[in-house]
């Protein structure tokens, strides 16, 4: 079996570069051809360097902290409503479908798909907000959950040695949101499905909580996209699947895209800021800023070993928090 096992590798890497030349579009990116690693790496026979990238992100401690980390609702007491982790998922299977159908590199897909949010704080939207208040009120800078998505990846695990990932899976992790495009398209298709993913999983949430009613929704957008979760998401990925086909680059059509745009308005007003999710986002705000402060005035209460300066642990250690770790410390 070892005999076996060892031909089946040494072929490996061969078959992967012929299928994917036969199969890829021109424009993905080949699993050889990456761009490296920070670190030299010995690579795995039997996986692809994106395949690597992505078990390294499924293993990660910061991945499975995900599914006790808010999408929405604060530590939800229902069994159905969604997490960090299980929104990561249905962004990486959805931005799996679009890279298979435009023929681009679905494993680097994935890769970026699964780490995009390792980073972000707990509390959803409002956590991400208060945090990066905090920093900037004490420190000056500001906190933003790509960048610490990438400083996860680069710094934070491995006891600070970092997953060592390949250049285009850190790009696409940095670049799924805020300015700039990412550099592969493979990395624009999850900076765009994040988005998909999160407006209609969050409608459903919120749906289910009582926060909306289905007449509370835009109807004009419900008419064009669908009436229900799964059918806008459909309708989504088949305009971008046919637009991105014909424009060489991952869009939507105008139309299309304006409606998801007026979805995402509708719920920052409506759900993330609105006065339903007031007590939820108190609560949130109140815990971060406690912890922040006690932290920064007692930095001796942090875990030993963190890498940085004090300003760095403090701000690490409570974006790593989960929702219930959080609410526990405080």
């Amino acid at each position: 079996m070892p005999e076996l096992a060892g031909r089946i590798a040494d072929a490996f890497e061969a078959r992967i570069r012929e299928q994917e030349e036969t199969c890829l579009s021109p424009l993905a990116v080949r699993s050889y051809e990456t761009r490296g690693r920070a670190a030299v790496d010995d690579e795995c026979g039997l996986r692809t360097p994106f395949q690597r990238d992505r078990d390294r992100i499924v293993h990660s401690k910061s991945f499975r902290r995900l599914k006790h980390k808010t999408q929405v609702f604060i530590d939800p007491k229902g069994d159905h409503y969604r997490t960090r982790l299980t929104h990561t998922l249905e962004t990486a299977g959805i931005s799996r479908t679009v890279a298979r159908a435009l023929r681009l590199n679905e494993d680097l897909t994935e890769a970026i798909a699964l780490g995009h949010d390792l980073g972000h704080p707990p509390f959803g939207h409002t956590g991400e907000e208060v945090l990066d208040e905090v920093v900037f009120e004490r420190y000056g800078r500001r906190f933003r959950h790509n960048e610490q998505s990438l400083r996860v990846v680069d710094v934070l695990e491995k006891e600070g040695r970092g997953l060592n990932l390949t250049e285009e899976v850190r790009d696409g992790i940095l670049r799924h949101t805020g300015p700039g495009d990412p550099a592969t398209l493979e990395g624009k298709i999850v900076r765009l499905v994040d988005r998909v993913a999160y407006i209609n999983h969050d409608i459903d949430d919120a749906l289910r909580a009582g926060l909306l009613s289905h007449g509370d929704l835009p109807q004009e957008e419900l008419e064009l996209l669908g009436e229900s979760g799964a059918r806008r998401i459909d309708r989504l990925v088949h305009d971008i699947v046919e637009t991105s086909a014909e424009e060489g680059d991952i869009v939507q059509s105008d139309e299309i895209g304006r409606a998801m745009l007026n979805l995402r308005a509708f719920m920052f007003e409506r759900v993330y800021l609105g006065p339903a999710a007031q007590e939820q986002r108190d609560t949130a705000t109140a815990t971060v800023r406690r912890i922040f402060a006690h932290l920064v005035e007692h930095p001796g209460d942090l875990p030993e070993g963190l890498p940085g300066d004090v300003s760095e642990q403090v701000t690490d250690y409570i974006a790593g928090m989960t929702d219930r770790f959080a609410l526990a410390w405080h």
